[in-house]
């Protein structure tokens, strides 16, 4: 049985698109939601939501190229080349529009997306989204690092590597007073465990340079949040979360004034799993209190023309939720 409580894991199906096989989970009927993964996972991190998605909704969860069971190819895996994706996927699948959900590095996929698709895009979900601030974890930044494609070939050799992801799963049981540090442990390990691909490490690699430099995160969608005035946004992040700072969320609300910001207690960087049943809810009523945005070219034009209200300035301070200015 597996932690969602289902008997057997989602139906894999998979579609070749521009030569390069793409693996993806759809389940349920009625609106679309497409349910986009972070760096280094797979579909299976949506696994706990799913089933109860899909009572309402056609979900529809790939595994992102370079990652999971699709293709991990010499190939575009910057953000706009996996918006391509994804619209491409849609159009494979017969789907014109979809509520966007994005965890982590999925969430500046959903946050391009929508910019470069604003007629296929009905609304926005960012999870711990990259691309509210610069700061992020030293284990992502360190993927770019010289080295780091020797030391990941010899820290997943089969011996070891079996040795390390168990000691991180361990830890990651652990409660009380470390539980905010070790939380997320078991998400650690299923990544380092897929680093055993080279194929893998390869997309990983080239993602990252794409979105991180030295300093912490490059991409923002500080400039283009205005944006967001023609499209539903919400933000969700988890309290505890050790990888993308939780103070980043304060940073929706200054740039997107009409993103609704939902802030899980309880949870890391992976609020989808930490509480599941809550997450549904969140989305649930996300999708059912807001009208589908309504592409109008005229309307994309003049916000496009009058651009910011106020002047854009890099995210480089940030507040945590509800902390005074």
């Amino acid at each position: 049985m597996s932690e969602t409580g289902r008997a057997e894991p989602h139906q894999v199906h998979y579609v070749t698109i521009h030569g390069k096989r793409r693996a993806y989970v759809k389940e349920g009927e009625g609106p679309v939601v497409l349910l986009l993964h972070g760096l280094a996972c797979d579909h299976r991190t949506w696994e706990p939501v799913i089933d109860a998605l899909a009572e309402k909704y056609t979900v529809i969860a790939p595994d992102l190229l370079g990652h999971g069971l699709s293709d991990k190819p010499r190939a575009d895996y910057t953000l706009g080349g996996y918006a391509n994706g994804m619209r491409d996927l849609l159009t494979v699948l017969g789907y014109d529009k979809a509520t966007v959900v994005g965890h982590s590095f999925g969430g500046g996929v959903a946050m391009q997306f929508g910019y470069q698709f604003p007629e296929r895009t009905e609304r926005v979900m960012l999870v711990a989204t990259g691309g509210l601030g610069p700061q992020v974890t030293p284990f992502i930044r360190l993927i770019q690092a010289p080295g780091w494609e020797t030391a990941m070939c010899l820290l997943t050799l089969p011996g070891l590597r079996h040795v390390e992801t168990a000691g991180l799963r361990a830890l990651g049981a652990v409660g009380g007073p470390l539980r905010p540090l070790t939380r997320d442990l078991p998400e650690i390990a299923a990544i380092i465990d897929s680093w055993q691909d080279r194929g893998t490490r390869y997309a990983i690699r080239h993602l990252v340079r794409a979105v991180i430099d030295w300093r912490g995160q490059v991409v923002t969608m500080a400039d283009r949040a205005y944006l967001t005035e023609a499209m539903p946004m919400a933000v969700v992040w988890g309290r505890e979360d050790q990888v993308i700072p939780v103070s980043h969320a304060s940073n929706a609300a200054e740039i997107a004034p009409g993103a609704r910001v939902e802030v899980i207690d309880d949870a890391g960087h992976f609020p989808h799993k930490s509480d599941p049943e809550r997450f549904v809810r969140l989305l649930d009523d996300f999708i059912s209190t807001t009208e589908p945005a309504r592409y109008n070219r005229a309307r994309w034009r003049r916000l496009l023309l009058a651009g910011p209200t106020s002047s854009v300035t890099p995210l480089t301070s940030v507040r945590s939720p509800g902390a005074s200015a």
